[in-house]
């Protein structure tokens, strides 16, 4: 991909932020026919960059450096902000997706009538839409990423209209034995979906099967991030051009009430003008909410489309709960982990809602099974891969909570001199009695496996990288920032498709559903232009 320059054109669509929201809206749109502009904060690399060794990036290469670009940090125990990079989800071309693991869950139908189902809990509230409404678009997204998986084997997801694509990626020898310890349980293990190729798909290549792969970028472009999957695509449509390093600054505001484009700065900190029918502000759930807070003018002066005051509230990231253990190599099925292959690629969501008692929210989460990645060192080495460690990780929700928002830092400003995004972190108590609840059961079963021991690593714990809801979608503009299709309720060509539109966070890695939500967008985008809404 290269990055075209082009000055004092009108665009019709102006994307802010390259990932998992701007990504569909590029490919959607500009194969519509309309002229769009991609801004993204960060630079483009080339695959030989993510190579998995000595001269390629680390993950922290992808997040902006505290020291330029920090967030700061305010808990129940803090006595000063601490700057850290709490809530950066990536800066490149690409975003997250560039380094994503790529477990590419559904929502279950529920996710999205969690106040409906459990009634009054902190700050719980229903998706302006459901299941069936959504579902068609997690069809078209996991086609137009590539995703590898097989349907139909997890009694537990919401319907489906269509199979997966792709065929399950490969799995080490271990998984048959956690099937087997699964279903004598009671169990429903179902291999791992992801959004890696597990044959050529789409003109990319199928996976390689690296020794370490989630948290770094893919050095043959196996993964379906949306710089391999869906930019390319886009601007070969010769309607979409991209520009990398383009820090935006703010989204301005016409005379007759609609956002007209933005200022952005470059590289050099030298300020440019964009101008367009329509933006759509895709940088990632904090940094989304910090580009309106700082988009004032004399209408919105507390920021734009912040009428109600809910931008940056409802600041969600997502429960986490890790344990690993040592198998045996030498007996029992544990003797299957001498094998080097990377996959475990197992998952089970049987404990996705909990039983009464557990906690005061009955809502649980999905357990991921994999192998413990082997450390930087040693990639070099195939043998490296062939530990006895195996890893849990259990996805579930962050409950939204009055405690836990964002707003602009009135101190501590970034590199170009703009206030930073200040969170405030709190989590229920409900995140650790669950947490603690679901790794009792990754417990069972590393005991079945014969595990020599076992070590928890975090129990409901906070995933910093996966953000959502700081301009929640809602149907009441008192108390919501965008309606269903992520339009701003007080600008009508404004749009905010990224994690911040979710209300709830879901018990499931959420990646998919901000790719299916913004495809579901784009079209609604591309119809309102059909019917000359936006000129």
């Amino acid at each position: 991909m290269s990055v075209r320059e082009g000055v004092g054109e009108l665009y019709d669509v102006l994307i802010i932020g390259s990932g998992a929201g701007g990504g569909p809206l590029a490919l959607s749109l500009s194969s519509a026919g309309l002229r769009v502009l991609v801004l993204e904060k960060g630079r483009e690399y080339a695959r030989e960059a993510y190579a998995h060794g000595p001269g390629g990036l680390e993950p922290q290469a992808l997040i902006p450096r505290v020291e330029e670009d920090p967030h700061t940090v305010v808990t129940r125990k803090t006595v000063n902000p601490l700057r850290n990079a709490l809530g950066w989800t990536a800066s490149c071309v690409g975003g997250a997706t560039v380094h994503m693991g790529g477990y590419f869950y559904r929502f279950h139908p529920d996710d999205m009538r969690m106040r409906s189902r459990f009634g009054v809990y902190e700050e719980l509230e229903d998706w302006p839409y459901d299941y069936d409404a959504l579902e068609p678009w997690y069809g078209l997204a996991e086609r137009e990423v590539g995703v590898s998986g097989l349907a139909g084997v997890n009694p537990f997801e919401g319907p489906r209209s269509t199979p997966y694509p792709m065929p399950p990626l490969e799995a080490h020898p271990l998984a048959e034995a956690l099937d087997v310890a699964c279903r004598r349980r009671g169990l429903h293990p179902f291999p791992t979906p992801r959004a890696i190729n597990s044959r050529p798909y789409l003109g990319r290549p199928a996976c390689a099967y690296c020794a370490r792969c989630s948290g770094l970028g893919c050095p043959v472009g196996a993964r379906g991030s949306s710089q391999e999957a869906l930019l390319p695509r886009a601007m070969a449509t010769g309607r979409c051009e991209l520009r990398a390093l383009a820090q935006a600054r703010e989204v301005t505001l016409g005379a007759d009430g609609r956002v007209s484009g933005c200022v952005y700065l470059d590289d050099r900190g030298r300020e440019h003008r964009v101008l367009a029918r329509v933006v759509c502000v895709c940088c990632s759930a904090v940094e989304s909410a910090r580009l309106l807070l700082l988009s004032r003018s004399p209408r919105f002066p507390d920021g734009l489309a912040n009428g109600s005051g809910r931008v940056g509230r409802h600041l969600q990231f997502h429960g986490v709960t890790m344990a690993r253990a040592r198998l045996p190599l030498d007996r029992g099925p544990g003797a299957t982990m001498v094998d080097p292959h990377p996959f475990i690629g197992r998952s089970v969501m049987d404990h996705y809602f909990l039983p009464d008692g557990v906690s005061e929210l009955a809502k649980g989460g999905i357990l991921r099974f994999g192998r413990m990645a082997p450390v930087p060192e040693t990639l070099e080495g195939a043998s490296s891969a062939a530990t006895g460690e195996l890893f849990c990780e259990v996805f579930h929700d962050f409950i939204p909570n009055a405690r836990t928002s964002m707003v602009l830092d009135p101190e501590v400003k970034d590199r170009w001199g703009l206030p930073v995004a200040r969170i405030h972190l709190d989590r229920p108590r409900h995140h650790v009695r669950a947490g603690a609840w679901l790794q009792a059961r990754v417990f069972e079963l590393f005991g079945d496996l014969g595990a020599e021991s076992m070590e928890s690593l975090v129990v409901g714990g906070t995933s910093s990288y996966l953000v959502h809801g700081t301009c929640r979608a809602g149907s009441d503009p008192a108390t919501s920032v965008l309606d269903a299709h992520c339009q701003a309720h007080e600008v009508d060509n404004l749009f905010v498709v990224d994690g911040s539109f979710m209300p709830t966070s879901g018990g499931a890695a959420p990646t998919l559903t901000i790719l299916a939500n913004a495809f579901r967008t784009a079209d609604h985008i591309a119809r309102r232009f059909r019917a000359g809404d936006f000129g």
